[in-house]
């Protein structure tokens, strides 16, 4: 049986995205091509409607990369139980109040079971001036 995991909107981004010169960014679009090409398929991925509707935005021609690669993934549901962890996050201060998706995705991959929470986007994911002690991711 292989292991689940939960693909965030950022990593499709990146792996579908046009080459950057911005250094880091290439660094995670290389790594993120080099990851699908050898590894994806030791896991089952599964994607939300929240990644699909966030891949819809933008650009209408990286829309259409960004969909064909999700299109064939498998969806989560955004259960009841998802939402209510996700507001529980913000409201403790684990993500700030405008990073209520980004709680989403955590808290899917979560009440969902997965194995694996894939993703690029760090940037709430971090104690910030908590005690160790504080329950947050």
């Amino acid at each position: 049986m292989k292991a689940s995991l939960y693909m965030e909107t950022s990593v499709v981004s990146y792996l579908t995205s046009r080459h950057t010169r911005d250094i880091v960014k290439a660094g995670h679009q290389a790594s993120t091509t080099r990851w699908w090409e050898k590894h994806r398929r030791k896991f089952d991925v599964f994607i939300s409607s929240l990644v699909w509707e966030e891949a819809s935005h933008g650009d209408p021609e990286a829309i259409k990369r960004r969909l064909k690669i999700l299109k064939p993934l498998r969806w989560l549901q955004v259960k009841r139980d998802s939402v209510f962890l996700a507001k529980a996050l913000v409201a403790g201060g684990c993500f700030p109040e405008n990073a209520e998706d980004d709680a989403l995705h955590v808290a899917l991959a979560a009440t969902h079971g997965m194995h694996f929470l894939l993703t690029w986007n760090f940037a709430h994911s971090q104690r910030r001036e908590r005690n160790i002690d504080q329950a947050c991711l």
